[in-house]
């Protein structure tokens, strides 16, 4: 994949380089600034843009709104936030789009590189990856929860999971029930959102798109 980086902290930005390019992966830029970011992302066409919250000049929230500026300018390139923050305004905001292809991973709970690379791989092919304390924040901080109400307890088990970037596989493991269970609640899941078959939607991102816009 050709991705780009925008990390403020030097080392930081050259070690994530390191071990994309070690992984064979193209790192078109590595930046350190917002703005530098967007320009970047403008001539590289990466898949992949990873972007820390706080960066210059004021260290607040620069990369995610630069991040909702390339999901709306570039709907083509991923985002994989990485920080040691969670934002919930702005996280909120980046996944009010309603597609895929969004990822939110704290920097201090990625147990392993794995774990990191197949997060970019998933966000890159459409997918979320986004941190269970991304999650609680952004549903802590909502309003209403009408679109679920329809769901039972274990359904919201099981949508909380998806959200987290897991496979049927490993939301079996994680309940302590069959796979075939599992496909049974997301089937219940899909027909309460109303998202029916499509081939062109991705109905297990729309799902986690509207448990967390909920």
């Amino acid at each position: 994949m050709r991705i780009v980086i925008a990390e403020d902290a030097a080392v930081i930005r050259a070690g994530l380089a390191e071990i994309l390019a070690d992984r064979g992966h193209e790192v078109a830029a590595a930046v350190g600034d917002a703005e530098a970011l967007k320009t970047a992302v403008a001539e590289h066409k990466p898949d992949v843009a990873i972007v820390d919250v706080r960066m210059p000049p004021d260290h607040t929230d620069e990369g995610l709104r630069a991040a909702i500026a390339i999901r709306r300018d570039h709907p083509g390139t991923a985002i994989l936030v990485f920080s040691q923050y969670v934002e919930t305004r702005y996280a909120a905001d980046l996944l009010s789009t309603r597609s895929g292809g969004v990822g939110y991973l704290l920097k201090d709970r990625v147990a392993n590189v794995g774990e990191f690379t197949d997060a970019i791989a998933r966000v890159a092919a459409g997918g979320t990856a986004l941190d269970p304390e991304v999650v609680a924040g952004m549903l802590n901080a909502s309003r209403h929860a009408s679109t679920l109400a329809a769901l039972t307890a274990r359904e919201r088990d099981v949508l909380a999971l998806m959200a987290e970037g897991r496979s049927n596989h490993a939301i079996a493991s994680h309940l302590m029930v069959s796979e075939r269970a599992v496909e049974k609640h997301i089937s219940n899941i899909f027909s309460k959102l109303g998202l029916p078959p499509s081939d062109s939607d991705h109905r297990r991102v729309l799902a986690v798109l509207a448990y967390l816009g909920s």
